[in-house]
């Protein structure tokens, strides 16, 4: 990429990761690393204008009914999309239709945009992404397919070790901390091809790990408070997303927030 180009306009398609959970602000909204990276850009160039479809919970197929079109719509310089992974996460997937419907949007947004951005989405170090990880994988192969064939940047987050550390994680196992997500901007932001401003691969400092007692308290607060309720709406078929709109959904210009 060009080194120090301009950008007047993003788009952001997605799911919780995109939406910013959980960097909250201190009114209780959030952040995220796509909001962090439209406040650069923004000082870089006077018109930029912005808009963040992602919402929670949203499965690929919902992400490409809801959200693709109007991305394309918006005839932006930079889209990202990042969707799949909930899928990955639910008992049942189909990924030959993961697949069929990643390519739908991928087909649909790279000609409409200046550049689309993919990402392979980080993942938390422990059991339950043990379980996950083969799927995560195939769904990896076919972002950097689907990128190779359209002209894409893929962003590596997977492959970075310092993003798997537990403590860039929030308390639900989910969702990046306000730090992960700076690293994600970061991220993008080199990918662009802008001038670095940190080294978001450089791992936390060593600490001392918590005790067991400790950990054992943080599992049963997770299962209480995260995981059972996740389970609970995968059982009735109802999302975290359902009836909730996208927090950005027109494509204006950037202000921060006022929180």
């Amino acid at each position: 990429m060009e080194m120090n180009a301009t950008y007047t306009s993003l788009v952001a398609v997605g799911d919780s990761f995109t939406e910013g959970m959980s960097d909250r602000l201190p009114d209780g909204t959030y952040r995220g690393w796509a909001d962090i990276l439209a406040a650069r850009l923004a000082t870089r160039s006077p018109d930029f204008r912005y808009a963040n479809l992602a919402v929670r919970g949203k499965l690929i197929g919902q992400i490409v009914e809801q959200q693709v079109p109007l991305a394309a719509a918006m005839k932006a310089d930079v889209v990202t999309l990042v969707g799949g992974l909930n899928d990955t996460l639910r008992p049942k997937c189909d990924m030959g239709r993961v697949r069929g419907l990643l390519t739908e949007a991928v087909e649909t947004l790279a000609p409409s945009c200046g550049q689309l951005v993919l990402m392979r989405s980080p993942g938390r170090n422990g059991p339950v992404m043990e379980r996950f990880r083969p799927r995560m994988e195939e769904l990896f192969g076919y972002v950097d397919e689907l990128a190779a064939r359209h002209g894409a940047l893929v962003v590596d987050l997977y492959g970075a070790p310092s993003l798997g550390d537990p403590r860039m994680w929030d308390v639900d196992r989910l969702h990046l901390t306000d730090e992960g997500h700076r690293r994600v901007a970061e991220a993008v932001w080199q990918a662009l091809g802008l001038p670095p401003e940190a080294d978001w691969r450089t791992p936390l400092p060593p600490t001392v790990p918590p005790a067991w007692l400790a950990r054992r308290v943080g599992d049963a607060r997770f299962a209480r408070e995260h995981l059972g309720p996740w389970i609970g709406r995968r059982l009735t078929g109802r999302s975290s997303g359902d009836g909730r709109p996208a927090k950005r959904p027109d494509l204006l210009p950037y202000e921060p927030p006022t929180a």
